[in-house]
């Protein structure tokens, strides 16, 4: 089975609250990947507006700017 998000709502400061179609959820905490990630358009996240303009696309959460992550690693961020 492919790794899917199904459903992702905002959480509170760099979390989100999040669904997998393995019938597995957890709050995957984005906080240090935006703060210490050096790449631009991941630090572009750690605007607080930004990082809550995301939707699900592509069985993932894609932010504002395209920026995605694979269902796996937001799935390795749960807490």
């Amino acid at each position: 089975m492919i790794l899917q998000v199904v459903s992702a709502e905002y959480a509170g400061d760099y979390k989100i609250k999040v669904a997998f179609n393995d019938a597995t959820s957890g709050i995957a905490d984005f906080k240090q990947k935006v703060s210490t990630d050096h790449r631009p358009i991941i630090r572009e996240l750690s605007d607080i507006k930004k990082f809550k303009d995301f939707k699900i696309e592509a069985d993932t959460i894609t932010f504002c700017n395209g920026v995605d992550f694979a269902p796996e690693y937001i799935k390795s961020l749960c807490l």
